[in-house]
């Protein structure tokens, strides 16, 4: 789907496969076009996943949904068989998929998106008058399990970013990758927002990044003073590149992605730390949970994390329970 004039992606790295064309089918093989999609029901899954991309819905939301409506596509369209035309689907059709993907021993989280995707694109077909009602919502919603993320304690996260700091892996870009530690755990932000953010979105002077979470919504994060003086001496070092806006560059010059900022908390924690499970949003569940435990407002919590409802905001609370059922295990005479 690049157009003339886009930069092509690195080695290592994939643009979106938005496209049904791109996609791989089940069991790995690569189609010319994968099946059904000359259908009717394969042009409006093309059109859209052309949406969500003109919504400005995550990268990797648009993969996702992609790869599940492809799946679900190849489902409706067994070998010689047209799949039926969006209007003919009803829910006896989505429980028997519904079960196939019960069938394949799938997570619950994936089943879940699976369904997501699913209902995303019927109310989709549903606003342009192609269906009459989004039979997806009329499909029961396997109930995801409730459990506290994992977080690295303040010790954890310190100790691996003054190991970072200190230089004890050789890189080539070192204060960039400092800069990108100290912005992920000092402002909570999640790896879509850190790599989007151009030069122009930070506030030196008064402490303050712009960062635009999920669709494109902005909010204003403050600039703690470890993250500031990481910034100002990795800008120090950026290459003046006129044509690029974004703070963060790879280096070839160009944004470095939220792919190419994961694989570089990997390898520094996999090195570091011995704990390759680290990722980028380790960071926001410690920024979270640190700053719930040291008493920070739950509402402010939820206006700097940039979550939608509060709910989301409170499995931290959560978080903080275990830690304090641990601390209690441990000390108190009578437990």
């Amino acid at each position: 789907m690049s157009e003339k004039g886009q930069k092509k992606p690195l080695a290592g790295e994939s643009a979106c496969p938005t496209r049904l064309e791109n996609l791989p089918r089940q069991g790995g093989t690569q189609p010319d076009r994968p099946p059904g999609s000359f259908s009717e029901l394969a042009a409006q899954i093309e059109r859209y996943l052309a949406e969500l991309e003109r919504r400005g819905v995550s990268p990797h939301t648009s993969r996702a949904y992609a790869a599940d409506l492809a799946e679900f596509l190849e489902y409706l369209s067994p070998p010689e068989t047209e799949p039926p035309e969006p209007a003919a689907l009803d829910t006896l059709t989505l429980r028997e998929w519904l079960m196939g993907l019960y069938a394949q021993n799938l997570a619950t989280v994936t089943i879940r998106r699976k369904l997501a995707a699913l209902r995303g694109f019927f109310a989709f077909l549903r606003r342009d008058g192609l269906v009459k009602t989004n039979v997806a919502r009329l499909v029961y919603t396997p109930k995801a399990p409730k459990r506290a993320p994992e977080v690295m304690t303040e010790e954890q996260a310190n100790t691996l970013l003054d190991a970072v700091a200190a230089g004890k892996l050789e890189r080539p870009h070192p204060a960039r990758d400092v800069a990108i530690f100290e912005l992920l755990y000092g402002c909570g932000m999640r790896v879509s927002e850190l790599a989007g953010i151009d030069l122009e979105d930070i506030d030196r002077a008064e402490g303050w990044v712009l960062v635009r979470g999920k669709g494109r919504k902005e909010r204003q994060v403050p600039l703690p003073g470890k993250a500031k003086a990481a910034l100002e001496r990795y800008l120090a070092e950026r290459p003046v590149m006129r044509d690029e806006p974004a703070l963060l560059l790879n280096h070839r010059g160009g944004r470095l992605t939220d792919r190419g900022i994961r694989g570089i908390v990997k390898l520094y924690a996999a090195f570091l730390m011995g704990d390759s499970s680290i990722h980028p949003h380790s960071f926001r569940h410690a920024y979270a949970t640190h700053l719930l435990s040291s008493g920070a407002d739950l509402r402010a919590i939820q206006e700097l994390l940039g979550h939608a409802r509060l709910s989301t905001t409170q499995k931290y609370t959560q978080v903080s329970l275990v830690d304090l059922m641990r601390v209690y295990d441990k000390a108190h005479p009578k437990a």
